[in-house]
């Protein structure tokens, strides 16, 4: 039990991560993007390809951040004709378009068998020892990425990207030039993602397209309306509860006597109702944002 534990706590962890990085875009500069999960694979294939070609850590961790850098500057290129809800289906548009690629990209890619067999972060004799050093490496990360965000969020810089989300003309007005706040605030969020992808490629050992389908997107989407758009702590509370939750679904199928098909099912219930019930019972979330932000903010 102990071992599930930490396997759901490495999770929970990379994906408050990536929710983390989707509130900075969302929460805090108001940008609608439906192709999260194409920032986190980013980080994934770059360390998948750097393991191919036997670069080491390092090297899988340089190649996930200039892919994911690169397609976070093209959805900012994007940002620059299409506005509001055509730009969020744009990004949906091009992660779906990438995993398809992807998945017929043959020996560079893996196709749709993808790429295994990359080495653990840490090879100790014992697994447990390594699944806890791993999950030592996703907290310390996590930390990290929350600081940043917060740190930039209660700056100056976190104050203009307030204003372009509340009020982009004003935003113009005082002298902010809203596609390089965009694009700045795109950027970071992509390093953020790729840098779970890394970590997570290696703990799992395997990436494939399929871990990058658009309900991946929906689900870190749904962790930071539940948690709060907007809070950084929010969203970690957010994606620690849901990915929780989505662990022990297969421990209430087999109370409940229900056949295995109905995992998936209930999963995709848990993201969808728990969407609906915030949206319309309580939209700020478990931890709304600040109002004011500044100095106090989460």
């Amino acid at each position: 039990m102990s071992d599930f534990l930490i396997h759901v706590s490495i999770m929970a962890s990379l994906y408050a991560v990536l929710a983390l990085s989707l509130n900075m875009q969302l929460g805090i500069a108001g940008l609608v993007n439906f192709g999260q999960i194409l920032l986190f694979g980013a980080g994934a294939y770059g360390a998948a390809f750097a393991f191919s070609k036997e670069l080491g850590l390092m090297g899988g961790i340089a190649a996930g951040l200039v892919l994911a850098v690169a397609v976070g500057l093209l959805f900012a290129r994007l940002g620059r004709d299409l506005g509001g809800d055509y730009w969020g289906i744009a990004t949906l548009a091009v992660a779906e378009a990438c995993r398809l690629l992807l998945q017929e990209g043959g020996d560079l890619t893996g196709g749709a068998q993808g790429i295994s067999g990359l080495r653990p972060l840490f090879e100790t004799g014992s697994r447990r020892e390594a699944a806890l050093l791993t999950l030592g490496a996703c907290l310390a990360l996590l930390a990290v990425a929350y600081w940043l965000c917060r740190s930039l969020t209660n700056s100056r810089y976190g104050l203009s990207l307030k204003i372009l989300r509340e009020e982009p003309q004003l935003a113009v007005s005082l002298g902010y030039n809203p596609n390089r706040l965009r694009t700045q605030v795109l950027v970071l969020s992509a390093a953020i993602a790729a840098m779970g992808g890394v970590i997570f490629a290696h703990y799992i050992s395997f990436v494939g397209p399929d871990q990058l389908v658009a309900s991946e997107t929906f689900l870190i989407w749904a962790m930071v309306i539940v948690g709060g758009v907007g809070n950084h702590l929010g969203v970690i509370l957010g994606a620690v509860l849901m990915q929780f939750l989505f662990a022990f679904v297969p421990f209430a199928k087999d109370l409940l006597g229900l056949p295995s098909d109905y995992v998936a099912a209930m999963r995709l219930m848990l993201v969808g109702g728990g969407l609906l019930i915030f949206l319309l019972w309580r939209p700020q979330g478990l931890v709304p944002e600040p109002i004011g932000g500044g100095r106090h903010g989460c």
